[in-house]
């Protein structure tokens, strides 16, 4: 009995994925843990000098090469100046805005490997001392670090280890509800990288062959522009980014449906793939959403700034909240791994 997808599965290793600490610059753990998940099936697995994860499945056409992609890397922060009262002052890693993190809990870890928990807050919090607490500017003058450790001063701190440059992870707080959601920091984009791992499993244990020779990179610097725009073999003619589907006012996409993207801040994406994957859903009765995301770019956006010769589309699981507390439904991961199931196994564009 053919079980999959089995989107129960595919949020529990979403769940483990986001509760691995890895902003952009430091995703070694996630990596290894990728890696270690994918163990024991006959694959070609390879790290680049980046630091991201390359699988190569091969295909009856050896020729024409497909490549999926998505993203592990987190936004996140570092630390810019330990503060003469032993408060944190933060840089920031990827974009989001700094209320978005305002009162989360955080994991600087240091240089050595030590970890210590703190709490993101603004300098002027308490409404007893600071009259105007909440007119005051979330930037990153005002947005400081308290680490749960006695320290007075900046030598206290620098005694624990902690130094400029470190890391700074935001607590995913995730939580898988009877209602069928998934709500965490950090979906975008483990949710994707959850549903390519489910993907190639797939594939191995059912022997599949795919039509083309197919690579996923798994890569680790998208949020910061450049994740995917390099190690792109050149007989790659299709590049699907599987990121995440953008919500708000006046979008299409929603949090029970795949999003194709037709256009994002970089422009269209390829018009022929489009319609494929617009046609692949409609024949086996997967529910889409058409949108464009208008602040959005994706590691095949990059790759097209790069000068890669390819056509490059853009799906992904609706998530609400982007960048901040987020969240999407089992139906969405469900169809979305669908899409991805029937595209593999398709025909390309140009054929």
């Amino acid at each position: 009995m053919n079980t999959y997808p089995d989107t129960k599965k595919t949020i529990e290793l979403i769940k483990k994925l986001v509760e691995i600490p890895s902003p952009s610059g430091n995703t070694d753990k996630i990596m290894n843990f990728v890696e270690e998940h994918l163990s024991g099936l006959d694959i070609e697995m390879k790290r680049n000098r980046k630091g991201a994860l390359i699988i190569r499945i091969p295909g009856e056409n050896t020729e024409s090469h497909r490549m999926l992609t998505a993203h592990v890397d987190a936004l996140g922060a570092m630390v810019k100046e330990i503060k003469n009262d032993g408060r944190l002052r933060l840089s920031m890693i990827g974009g989001f805005r700094w209320n978005a993190v305002e009162g989360e809990y955080c994991q600087i870890e240091t240089s050595s490997g030590k970890t210590y928990s703190g709490t993101i807050l603004m300098h002027q919090t308490s409404v007893h001392v600071y009259k105007n607490a909440g007119e005051a500017k979330r930037d990153e003058t005002n947005i400081e670090v308290r680490i749960d450790e006695k320290v007075r001063n900046a030598n206290e701190v620098r005694e624990l280890g902690i130094e400029v440059g470190d890391f700074v992870s935001f607590d995913p707080r995730a939580e898988i509800t009877d209602s069928g959601f998934i709500k965490s920091r950090h979906l975008d984009d483990k949710a994707s990288v959850g549903m390519l791992l489910q993907l190639i499993r797939q594939i191995m244990s059912q022997g599949i062959t795919l039509p083309y020779t197919t690579h996923f990179l798994i890569s680790n610097n998208e949020e910061i522009g450049y994740g995917g725009n390099s190690n792109i073999p050149p007989e790659t003619i299709e590049y699907l980014a599987v990121d995440m589907g953008a919500i708000g006012d006046g979008q299409s996409t929603d949090e029970y449906t795949v999003s194709i993207c037709a256009k994002d801040s970089s422009g269209p994406y390829h018009y022929g793939l489009r319609k494929h994957l617009v046609q692949l859903a409609e024949e086996n009765g997967i529910d889409y959403k058409l949108d464009i995301y208008p602040y959005y770019g994706s590691d095949a956006s990059a790759a097209i700034r790069a000068g890669f010769d390819i056509v490059h589309g853009l799906i992904g699981a609706g998530i609400d909240a982007s960048h901040a507390y987020e969240r999407t439904h089992e139906s969405s991961i469900l169809h979305t791994e669908n899409l991805l199931w029937h595209y593999v196994q398709s025909k390309m564009v140009f054929e």
